[in-house]
């Protein structure tokens, strides 16, 4: 598997991960019939759902970051 994708925001699929990688050590042939796409298949999937966990959670954030300021700049005005 990539360095990259063993970060901290992919833990949930680690064994995902190892599992798929287990099934390419078995050698190009394996890999070749189409064996490991299960795995692969898993892993995407699994990648997807924690990415889509990491957007809803900058959305969030973005959307209570632009509300303070929409406050602010009321009060701004208000006190104008």
């Amino acid at each position: 598997m990539h360095p990259h994708l063993h970060t901290k925001d992919n833990a949930g699929c680690e064994e995902v991960m190892v599992a798929l990688e287990e099934c390419h050590a078995r050698g190009f042939m394996w890999k070749a019939m189409g064996m490991c796409n299960d795995a692969k298949e898993d892993l995407v999937k699994c990648l997807r759902a924690e990415r889509l966990k990491s957007q809803h959670a900058n959305r969030s954030g973005a959307q209570e970051k632009r509300d303070k300021i929409r406050q602010r700049w009321k009060d701004i005005d208000a006190n104008s």
